[in-house]
């Protein structure tokens, strides 16, 4: 395991020398790292074989992760690396050899303003109750944004917090809150306990890593309803298509219960992408939907396919649409036009409110 230790700490410092996000690990590939959405092969590092492959991505893990590794074929961890930097892991198997991405996770929490979000995420975080979801796709900071806005309520009100991650990612360090966190697998048995047990551990705030399932949304919206602030994620692209999913998980019969609920629960949703910044590295274009009476009673009368209408002419109550996000980049030089226009979902929109 020599050489293992000494690969994984040179490939790591790479990582953090090259302000990198990202590390592969594939047999018959070289090492590979992602720099501003880019993935770059580390030429200079040798094709690992699938013995060095395997040998690297093992040394990470300790013999108990090992021995769930190898009867699952998959894992989430996270891994310290020389007190310099953590790093979310996931391990699989692919055509039978073991492959892994280590995802870097920032040793200091950025406030809201230097993460480049809109000041409307401080109002949702000074919330006292209800639901709030950052979604958007996988990479594109939603653990980041969730992690500032804990952080800011730990900075500025005196709560009780609980996090329930699978694996932790941001460690927090308690300031004027009582931070707790919870992984999945080792302090608590699955998202739905952990969250049914927050009634019973006085909890204001509740971080809760990804919505995975109806008991973990049903449990979440309730606790939201009877006095929590619920935060967490979710892999949607809007507000609409993130309302849809969340009624969609749930059997017809009990459809309309979960709508009801989150028409009243609801507090907002944004949705974010990282986009190449002209001067390098990258910034969030976003949509924020504010729920608003007219939102509410959009959801709770099944009219979900109007939120977008309503998001676009609501601009004075601080509700934004992704292409207004992005024309705005656009018009301050920070993201180029061609880049502007493949992120938006809507790019004969995006065009026109270019001209």
């Amino acid at each position: 395991m020599g050489n293992a230790r000494q690969l994984v700490e040179r490939l790591l410092a790479t990582v953090l020398k090259e302000g990198a996000s990202d590390l592969h690990i594939t047999a018959g590939r070289h090492p590979t790292i992602r720099v501003d959405g880019t993935l770059i092969p580390l030429l200079n590092e040798e094709i690992l074989t699938a013995d060095t492959a395997r040998d690297f991505l093992l040394f990470l893990l300790t013999p108990e992760q090992q021995e769930r590794f190898l009867r699952g074929k998959e894992i989430d961890f996270s891994y310290n690396f020389q007190d310099r930097a953590r790093l979310r892991v996931n391990l699989f198997h692919q055509r039978g050899f073991v492959g892994g991405a280590l995802r870097l996770i920032p040793a200091k929490v950025l406030g809201l303003g230097e993460l480049n979000l809109p000041p409307v995420l401080e109002t949702f975080a000074n919330r006292q109750q209800g639901f709030f979801l950052v979604v958007g796709p996988t990479g594109h900071g939603k653990s980041t944004t969730l992690a500032s806005m804990v952080d800011h309520i730990n900075r500025t009100r005196s709560d009780h917090i609980i996090t329930i991650e699978d694996p932790i990612e941001y460690l927090f360090a308690s300031d004027r809150s009582i931070i707790d966190q919870r992984e999945v697998g080792i302090d608590t048995a699955d998202f739905p306990t952990a969250l049914r047990s927050l009634f019973r551990e006085d909890v204001d705030v509740a971080m809760v890593g990804e919505m995975r399932d109806p008991e973990t949304v049903a449990t979440a919206v309730t606790a939201a309803e009877t006095g929590h602030l619920i935060l967490s994620t979710l892999h949607t692209n809007d507000a609409a298509q993130t309302i849809d999913r969340i009624i969609d998980i749930f059997p017809p019969g009990q459809q309309n219960q979960i709508r009801l609920q989150l028409a009243s629960s609801l507090i907002g949703i944004m949705s974010q992408r990282l986009i190449p910044r002209v001067s390098g590295g990258l910034i969030p274009a976003v949509e924020v939907m504010i729920a608003n009476a007219a939102v509410r009673n959009l959801i709770r009368e099944n009219k979900v396919h109007e939120l977008d209408l309503v998001i676009e002419t609501s601009s004075g109550e601080g509700m934004l649409s992704l292409n207004r996000s992005l024309v705005d980049l656009v018009r301050k030089g920070e993201i180029t036009f061609e880049n502007a226009s493949l992120y938006s979902q809507n790019p004969g929109e995006f065009q026109s409110l270019m001209k």
